[in-house]
């Protein structure tokens, strides 16, 4: 494991340098493509001024919410319409419908309806992250064997016992599958609603810079954003390790 994240920093600082002399040499314009060195000192000034606290604060709170309601909401339906046939035909045009829908145009309708403040940029996020984690908790439902839940009744087990003993584990196989997508999904709703129409966030930070044509800065908030979404799905790992810790552990190949 040590051996692999030694390459994995190699290969990423080899990135950086490869980066970096391409602008020097100007091989890539450094009006469009900025600088690494430049980058980086806008980070450490961001975070040595405290500058980038509120608005840092602000998306990541949106984002948690997005993805902490979105999460429940969907594992919910998945679970409720995975064991109920005529609910889920009976829903099934609205759900397909809705989720054929480009949801990120709702995001001037949420303004609207919900002002500029971070209301519309939760509600936007929990509506791309719903649907990531409905399908597959659904289908994890559906996916389980009619044996296995015709021996568990033979067994005693109950609605609720099976519910509890047989549908969830299966769910939740599939629901920490899609969890590392709906990270991603919650960060882009709540960037995408600052983009339109706010006063704090990274998102607007992206904006002024964009701006003003900053690329450096542009550059700089969309690395704080990329860490801070890695950090929320190794939280994300981490309770999947810990939640589904009876299930076999998966072959590795040796670094």
């Amino acid at each position: 494991m040590m051996r692999l994240r030694a390459w994995q920093l190699g290969l990423l600082i080899a990135l950086l340098a490869l980066w970096h002399v391409l602008v020097q040499w100007e091989w890539l314009p450094k009006f469009f493509f900025g600088e690494p060195i430049a980058v980086a000192r806008r980070i450490v000034a961001w975070f040595v001024s405290g500058e980038i606290w509120p608005h840092l604060a602000v998306t990541l709170g949106e984002t948690v919410v997005a993805f902490v309601v979105g999460t429940a909401a969907g594992v919910a339906a998945g679970l409720w319409l995975g064991v109920s046939p005529f609910a889920a035909r009976l829903l099934d045009p609205y759900i397909k419908g809705f989720n054929a829908m480009p949801r990120v145009i709702l995001a001037p309708i949420f303004a609207v309806w919900f002002g500029l403040g971070m209301t519309g940029k939760i509600v936007l996020g929990i509506t791309l992250v719903f649907f990531v984690v409905f399908f597959s908790v659904f289908h994890g439902v559906r996916d389980v064997s009619p044996v296995i839940v015709a021996n568990a009744r033979m067994l005693g087990a109950s609605r609720t016992g099976l519910l509890k003993h047989v549908y969830l584990p299966s769910a939740l196989s599939w629901a920490f599958a899609s969890l590392h997508t709906a990270v991603g999904m919650a960060f882009v709703g709540a960037v995408v609603g600052e983009y339109l129409g706010s006063a704090r966030g990274v998102g607007y930070l992206i904006l002024q810079a964009e701006g003003t044509f900053d690329i450096d800065t542009v550059l700089a908030g969309v690395v704080v954003l990329t860490v801070c979404a890695l950090g929320l799905d190794k939280l994300v790992s981490m309770a999947e390790t810990h939640l589904l810790r009876w299930r076999p552990e998966p072959r590795r190949d040796e670094a």
